[in-house]
């Protein structure tokens, strides 16, 4: 059933990519994609212009690709986490890695730091890490355990927003509080196959080691004392599980700016579709998170054109009502 069920996601995600390509303006087809994709592969010509190839394969393709590389990355991050805390509504979020990312990136826009030699991106990194780092140190000066790792994760975010507030308003002209502001709701217009690449391989990577732990994972749904009794170390796989997110979400970020309640919402859609095994659940949930984030963009991409929404706005618009009805089961099932 798993096997069926990921079959036709990936079909699902594939026929996603080549008909959101074809949307907008240029006058694309699904075959045209289909096309460029298999030259480049080097199986056959695209029999179409230089300019839709162009646009097709150093465009479209790779914001696509990383909208579903995001997707699904912060859908499987947002699992995981709900998962090591017992939490429905923990999400990637909550160990203020976004905010700490938002901080880097201010840095470098607003301020200069590095003269130049520091991209946005890696200033973002370097802020969610950072950030990461400080929630953890903070939450085991505090005793541990995940009542207070969240504790800590929102002392982190309200720390790290007020300074990129007090950035933004104390050294940013107007042209520079648009762009920040605009990244800092997610966007995915600057992406290229670097970000591609960099973000699909520590998202693939994540989701392997997160494969790996998939039984650690099952028993944590017990609660820590069931999980140590059935053998796990209960210790160093959450902070193995919460590493990787950390890591993954700020690759993500870094990229695309604080895209949010993706973490929050997929993996309860896709639990709804295949239980929760985490075995099944962990892919299932990347796929879903992939084939969502893909159509996101689309609708970011078009519905105001020639003005874009910010991804992160989209995301919210349908988050906010997910989020209330997991309110609301939560509340029914008491």
């Amino acid at each position: 059933m798993l096997g069926a069920c990921l079959l036709g996601g990936f079909a699902v995600l594939a026929a996603s990519i080549a008909v959101v390509i074809t949307i907008g303006p240029a006058g694309l087809s699904v075959g045209d994609v289909y096309a460029v994709v298999f030259e480049r592969l080097g199986f056959g010509n695209a029999d179409i212009s230089r300019i839709k190839e162009g646009i097709v394969w150093e465009l479209r393709l790779p914001r696509t690709l990383l909208a579903a590389v995001c997707g699904a990355g912060l859908a499987l991050c947002g699992a995981i986490m709900q998962s090591l805390l017992r939490n429905p509504l923990a999400d990637p979020f909550v160990l203020g890695i976004s905010s700490g990312a938002s901080t880097g990136a201010v840095l470098i826009a607003v301020l200069g730091l590095g003269a130049g030699a520091v991209s946005l991106s890696a200033g973002a990194f370097a802020g969610a890490v950072i950030s990461f780092v400080l929630v953890m140190l903070l939450a085991a000066g505090a005793g541990g355990g995940t009542s207070r790792v969240v504790l800590a994760g929102v002392a982190g975010t309200q720390l790290f927003s007020a300074l990129t507030s007090f950035i933004v308003i104390s050294s940013a002209d107007a042209e520079q509080t648009r762009g920040v502001l605009f990244w800092l709701l997610g966007s995915l217009s600057g992406a290229d196959w670097a970000d591609v690449t960099l973000c699909g391989a520590v998202t693939l990577v994540g989701l392997l080691v997160c494969l790996t732990q998939s039984s650690a994972l099952d028993a944590f749904t017990f609660g820590n004392t069931a999980a140590a009794a059935l053998g796990v170390s209960v210790r160093w796989i959450r902070i193995l599980l919460l590493t990787i997110t950390a890591l993954v979400t700020a690759a993500l970020v870094s990229a695309a700016g604080a895209i949010g309640f993706v973490g929050l919402v997929l993996p309860h859609a896709a639990r709804f579709l295949v239980g929760p095994r985490h075995s099944r659940l962990l892919p299932t949930t990347a796929v879903v998170g992939a084939v969502f984030m893909v159509w996101v963009d689309a609708i970011a991409r078009t519905v105001f054109a020639p003005q874009e929404v910010p991804v992160g706005v989209v995301t919210a618009l349908i988050g906010v009502p997910a989020f209330a009805v997991i309110l609301f089961r939560m509340r029914t099932s008491r």
